[in-house]
């Protein structure tokens, strides 16, 4: 019975994903997500009470999304450089995919969802990159003494900010190309570590 919900769930949200993608929230009505859900209308509240009701979900989805998409690329094996430039990959690649997405998830989040909410959804995100540069720290690829917990949250919420900027508000803040800010972003933060 749960993994029918669950399905069910999954669909309204992956068919909220496509819709808005590619009409916007504004002009999404609840009726055109459970069509491309194949859902009954009555499923959808459900879940959810109102369309902005989504908003919270949605983020959290594309959050694990990056998550996902970040874990299933690094493995214990990479070096920490390694796997800087590929969560940096990820999260470019993301961002650029979900823009849309990401530009109402902000709004949802800024009219009537905690903060804290999304830093609760932050954690699984945080305390694997915390295991990532103890592992680091443990190979002497960054400094002894960085302060892991500190720079967990500014290195996360950099490179998402930096991906944010370059495909929410078209900056590539002077550089000549996106790959090249990558790389500079790459570099600051390890300079930042060693």
């Amino acid at each position: 019975m749960r993994v029918k919900k669950q399905e069910k769930y999954d669909a309204i949200l992956d068919a909220a994903f496509k819709v808005i993608e590619e009409k916007s929230f504004e002009n999404t009505s609840i009726s055109d997500i459970v069509k491309r859900a194949n859902v009954a209308q009555g499923t959808f509240y459900l879940y959810f009470k109102s369309k902005s009701d989504l908003v919270p979900a949605i983020a959290e989805e594309l959050l694990t999304k990056t998550y996902d998409m970040v874990i299933k690329h690094v493995n214990d094996s990479m070096s920490f450089n390694q796997k800087l430039e590929t969560i940096i990959d990820v999260t470019f690649n993301i961002t650029e995919r979900y823009k849309e997405v990401i530009v109402l998830c902000y709004s949802g989040l800024a009219y009537g969802h905690s903060f804290e909410k999304w830093e609760e959804m932050y954690t699984p995100y945080y305390n694997w990159m915390e295991k990532q540069l103890k592992l680091a720290q443990e190979r002497n690829e960054i400094a002894q003494e960085t302060k892991i917990q500190f720079n967990v949250q500014v290195i996360i919420n950099m490179i998402e900010q930096t991906a944010e900027r370059t495909y929410l508000f078209n900056s590539t803040t002077g550089m000549d190309s996106v790959d090249h800010l990558k790389q500079e972003l790459f570099n600051f933060i390890k300079r930042a570590l060693i």
